[in-house]
């Protein structure tokens, strides 16, 4: 057996997330049919991190295990003549087998996007969250300062999370504006389920002045999901991807490049 790690991309609108389930289609059970016709075998992925229904990625990795003697090559342009249009592989090169794709993940990269515009774009549909009223993105980026750090993220996480801990340990978070369109950038250890689009939902408060700058830390303080904001919409979240230890010889995570 051979470990192949693989850098996937992929517009979430038509998925049910990224993990494979009996209702929905999904961008796992797509993704690895395609990986199967061209082993010959049935392949199983680990992903670095599992995306919900609607949500987008640049640069999910995955791990996959097989005894078929394929190149690099054979395996990105093979599957990728397989895929729907909306999923596509960026690389595909053999790792070491202690590469998990998961677990040897130390950081996960998110970035989030808001359209601030009266008008709706028919081009942006499913890509990007409108917000209609006016948004201070210097009032969003000082909040989001505030949870910064390792803290206890429950007023940020999903009732249905399963995660055995609420810790987690953010190391940036940005908010900026580029035109028309306000920007989250948030990296992080790991995230909760909602997380971001949770913070999303609190900091959207914070830029249209509903509530003041000291409401997202105030909010992380007191460990209450009930008192924040709701879940910002899945169409503006996108997953940029993980990174590894150097010594696992991987490209770097995709450049996020919309908006330009």
């Amino acid at each position: 057996m051979r470990r192949w790690a693989a850098a996937v991309e992929y517009l979430g609108t038509a998925y049910g997330g990224w993990q494979t389930q009996r209702e929905r289609a999904s961008v796992q059970s797509a993704l690895e049919q395609a990986l199967s016709s061209i082993a010959d075998h049935t392949v199983k992925t680990i992903c670095a991190g599992r995306t919900d229904a609607g949500v987008h990625a640049w640069g999910q990795v995955v791990h996959f295990d097989t005894p078929a003697a394929r190149s690099p090559y054979a395996w990105l342009l093979g599957t990728n003549s397989l895929l729907p249009p909306d999923i596509s592989l960026h690389w595909v090169q053999p790792v070491d087998n202690g590469f998990d794709a998961r677990r040897s993940a130390f950081s996960r990269l998110y970035r989030y996007v808001i359209h601030n515009i009266r008008g709706r774009s028919a081009l942006l549909h499913g890509r990007v969250t409108r917000i209609a009223q006016p948004l201070d993105e210097s009032r969003m980026h000082r909040a989001a300062q505030a949870l910064i750090g390792e803290h206890d993220f429950s007023a940020y996480r999903a009732a249905e999370c399963q995660s055995t801990t609420p810790m987690r340990n953010v190391q940036a978070v940005t908010v900026f504006r580029i035109g028309e369109f306000v920007v989250m950038d948030v990296r992080a250890n790991a995230f909760l389920h909602h997380m971001v689009r949770n913070i999303i939902g609190v900091l959207i408060e914070i830029g249209d002045g509903r509530r003041d700058e000291n409401w997202a830390g105030e909010l992380l303080r007191g460990r209450d999901r009930s008192k924040a904001s709701v879940t910002a919409p899945a169409q503006g979240l996108y997953f940029c991807g993980p990174q590894y230890p150097a010594h696992f010889d991987l490209p770097g995570p995709a450049h996020a490049w919309f908006p330009a």
